[in-house]
């Protein structure tokens, strides 16, 4: 059966344009169907809206075990989940079985999240008691992106629907098998009809979704596409809007004891997941001397050496980019940077099996000029050699963005003073700036996002604050000036 809509727990053809997702590794259709229309859309949110009444009076606990027998379900199709990811997007088996378990991961971490950040208190006082609870927005539309489609979306509904908000979720066109897989699961955990809603679709169905009756918006996503979300709701405080837009990330790499340990977290920094994680470092900074050199050069050495191929190949470390496309737009995001004064030390090139295929690419930028501050979705990572540490400091926050951001050096007080100006949500000491926990917040100043980071921090956006002053029984009051 075709999967276009799935509305109030049942899935129907959907009434829009025809759409298909092919493997970018081998060409076979991953997914096929007809986008939802905007008129499926808008019953999408309705029947959220009326879900909505009945779910936000379930008890906190209750809501808390389905969403523990989601976590189950979601362990148990692992396998399924992670050949859905790599089939539309192309992320190597090992990766793509990573966010799977991250998915069920989640759960927990969100569980624990709303307790503390979304929980409730009360306090003893002279007329009775004053009361701090939480309350769900209603109706929150979820963008999710292609490069997590289950991890990411999976981190706004959760702790959405734990919050006891409904959903409607839009799925990546990119990548959008994963969202069909955990409605099984949605299901089978036994979530009310309704409660979650996917509409597949490109732009026309994400654009209908922007114009319904939502209460809030939860995005992942470029830059370009959140920032002209916040402008669509531009005067509309009413919208809670919770937006994560990538980032141009730093590196620097400064005189630490053993070159390719630095070389190794340099690599992983840049091409995990071919380049396509937000927080890959897109820039990275090397003192102008010998060792800069010896770092740069085991960087190269390692983007020759790494293993490229389909998703279910062995001992895979990339596979290919999402698309032919994606592809394309790489190469001349490369060839912009060469005309620019960009020396490419590793050129990151087509292969020859076609799709989105390309190689690691290292590109050393110390001479050129007047290179653009966006976010290049590929395994192109940019090197430049700089004089002393404040200067790479001061070029490393030269970024309208703020997402993430490392250090590899041995040097305490360097970190210190890094950590102390370097511009990064996410800032990491001698690991590749990739790596972000589940329990802390996720998110960065800037072009980044809009100042509510996900992850830990979901819960903060997914409900709002109520404080209440109780009295179990009316009694007169008094003030100076006051009658009676």
């Amino acid at each position: 059966m075709a999967k276009g809509a799935y509305i109030n727990g049942k899935w129907s053809a959907g009434g829009g344009d025809w759409f298909e997702k092919t493997c970018p590794a081998t060409g076979e259709t991953s997914w096929e169907g007809q986008a939802a229309s905007p008129a499926q859309v808008n019953a999408a949110v309705e029947s959220a809206r009326k879900a909505g009444i009945a779910w936000r009076h379930v008890p906190q606990d209750t809501r808390t075990k389905i969403l523990e027998a989601y976590a189950l379900e979601v362990e148990q199709r692992a396998d399924r989940i992670s050949d859905a990811i790599s089939r539309d997007m192309g992320k190597v088996k090992w990766d793509s079985m990573s966010e799977a378990g991250a998915m069920k991961g989640k759960i927990a971490v969100s569980i624990q999240a709303q307790i503390e950040r979304a929980g409730g208190k009360s306090n003893e006082t002279a007329f009775g008691a004053a009361h701090l609870t939480h309350r769900p927005h209603g109706v929150m539309a979820v963008f999710g992106p292609f490069n997590f489609p289950g991890h990411l979306p999976n981190g706004h509904i959760v702790p959405a629907l734990l919050a006891g908000n409904t959903c409607v979720f839009k799925p990546s066109e990119l990548a959008p098998a994963v969202a069909d897989i955990m409605m099984e699961c949605f299901e089978a955990a036994g979530l009310p009809p309704g409660v979650v809603n996917v509409v597949h679709g490109g732009r026309h169905t994400g654009a209908a979704l922007l114009e319904a009756d939502i209460n809030g918006l939860l995005f992942t996503g470029s830059a370009g596409t959140g920032t002209a979300f916040h402008r669509h709701f531009a005067g509309r405080p009413d919208v809670i809007l919770a937006l994560e837009m990538g980032g141009n990330n730093p590196l620097i790499v400064w005189d630490p004891a053993d070159v390719d340990a630095a070389a190794d977290i340099a690599a992983q920094s840049a091409w995990l997941t071919t380049g396509q994680r937000c927080t890959c470092a897109r820039r990275i900074f090397v003192p102008d001397n010998s060792f800069g050199e010896n770092v740069i050069e085991a960087l190269v050495a390692r983007a020759k050496g790494l293993k490229i191929g389909a998703w279910d190949e062995e001992d895979v470390f990339m596979g290919p980019l999402v698309s032919q496309q994606a592809a394309e737009a790489a190469i001349e995001f490369q060839t912009m940077i060469s005309k620019a004064g960009g020396k490419p030390l590793r050129r990151m090139k087509r292969m020859d099996r076609g799709g989105g295929f390309v190689t690691a690419g290292v590109i050393d930028i110390t001479d050129a000029s007047n290179i653009p501050d966006e976010e290049l979705f590929g395994p192109l990572v940019q090197v430049c050699r700089v004089k002393d540490f404040d200067t790479a400091l001061s070029m490393a926050n030269d970024t309208r963005f703020g997402l993430s951001g490392g250090l590899v050096s041995d040097d305490n007080a360097l970190w210190l003073k890094a950590h102390n100006e370097m511009r990064a949500g996410i800032l990491n000491r001698n690991r590749p700036t990739v790596g972000a926990a589940g329990n802390m917040p996720f998110g960065g100043p800037g072009l980044s996002g809009n100042s509510r980071p996900g992850a830990y921090y979901a819960a903060d956006y997914s409900a709002w604050p109520q404080a209440s002053q109780v009295a179990e029984t009316a009694q007169r009051l008094k003030a100076k000036g006051f009658p009676g």
